[in-house]
């Protein structure tokens, strides 16, 4: 397992060792409390990671956004990587991904009815939304771990199961944002794209090395696919279950890790054609050129898989050619929780909104979010109880 994705640059090692000793400072000077860290009202949970690259902020944020819009007004505040805008924005109907970044536009596409807001400056997003929509019972952080001046309730720390922090190295040798101890800051901690036949004893082993604190609780996801929706015209969806032998697929990715959609479409098709871009790509015409010969390379009958994050700048993406605009799907992903814990995290997120909440539906009503028994011992959920931190 720790061997899958991980490549250690040795020779920038030193340049690591340099980049650790500035980080390190860093939050030696947060700990210490030179630097602050700012506590709000509002119910806060931040969703990040330790390393550079995609480890599933996205969809893990949206399964906290489906857990908490039925019964509270939703805020998700994000940094709109490589959006063309500048300050703080909220979006409306509008609003496009060069506006806010594609996974904010994704997010706000989604779920029209929730608030998405961009800020580089997290502390003056917060202060921003919370003036201007005073509604708001609780903000999502996206990819907020190493923002400190924002001291959120709740702290999930996601952790790629293919690049496991353990193994892995400070950048630039390897992916780190910053050391593994930065791990102790989190309150929960997330395996993410973990195999679906994972074995019993890969998750021991998995728990054992993470070496965890007994504030923090430790779970397990799986990527899960709904169905395919064309991007563009019409409103024929397709499963991937429904590939027919004789298709063709071209997987169109600019994410970070595709291996794991491309491991788990493999069962689907032979016939496998992955044009993978950097995270967060900006297509450009040589770019579009390249998808369109790929494509009308490929035998018929053929069609295009992308992501939804993908979809996003592709809307907006000219020269796309009639035919791959014709056969172009995007795959909504979602996140399925191991062992039996999803209402075990469930109870302990609704917990946390619950006892901080001032006038919300949940702070009233305790009673009726009790999680049903998901586990087979019938052993109720145990609720974490958050440290400071």
């Amino acid at each position: 397992m720790e061997g899958d994705f991980i490549k250690i640059n040795s020779w920038l090692l030193p340049f690591s060792w340099l980049y650790g000793c500035g980080v390190k400072l860093r939050n030696f000077l947060f700990d210490v409390g030179i630097l602050k860290s700012r506590s709000f009202k509002t119910p806060i949970i931040s969703v990040g990671n330790l390393t550079v690259g995609g480890t599933g902020k996205t969809p893990h944020t949206e399964y906290l956004v489906e857990l908490l819009k039925q019964q509270l007004n939703v805020a998700v505040l994000s940094r709109g990587y490589k959006r063309k805008s500048k300050g703080f924005l909220i979006a409306n109907e509008h609003t496009t991904a060069r506006d806010i970044g594609d996974e904010p536009f994704q997010m706000k596409r989604k779920y029209p009815n929730i608030t998405v807001a961009v800020d580089k400056d997290r502390v003056h997003g917060i202060e921003m939304l919370t003036k201007q929509r005073k509604d708001i019972d609780v903000i999502l952080l996206d990819d907020a771990f190493q923002h400190r001046f924002v001291k959120p309730g709740v702290n999930i720390l996601l952790v790629d199961y293919h690049r496991l922090i353990i193994y892995d190295k400070l950048m630039p040798a390897g992916r780190l944002r910053e050391p593994q101890s930065g791990k102790n800051r989190a309150d929960i901690v997330i395996v993410t794209k973990c195999p679906k036949a994972l074995k019993p004893m890969e998750f021991r082993v998995i728990t054992k090395a993470m070496s965890l604190f007994p504030y923090q609780t430790l779970f397990f996801t799986k990527l899960a696919y709904e169905d395919m929706h064309p991007l563009f015209g019409n409103d024929h969806k397709r499963s991937i279950e429904d590939i027919k032998p004789d298709e063709h697929v071209m997987l169109l990715t600019g994410i970070a890790s595709p291996r794991q959609l491309i491991e788990d479409l493999t069962p689907y098709t032979s016939n496998l054609t992955p044009l993978s871009f950097s995270d967060h790509h900006d297509f450009k015409q040589k770019d579009v050129q390249q998808i369109n010969d790929t494509f009308a390379a490929l035998p018929a009958p053929k069609f295009i898989i992308t992501t939804e994050k993908d979809a996003a700048r592709l809307l907006e993406t000219e020269g796309l050619s009639d035919e791959v605009r014709k056969h172009i799907y995007y795959l909504p992903v979602k996140i399925e929780f191991m062992l039996d814990q999803q209402n075990s995290f469930n109870e302990n997120i609704l917990g946390y909104v619950r006892k901080n909440s001032r006038d919300s539906i949940l702070a009233k009503t305790k009673d009726d979010h009790k999680p049903e028994n998901g586990n087979s011992s019938g052993d109720r959920p145990r609720t974490i109880s958050f440290r400071n931190n």
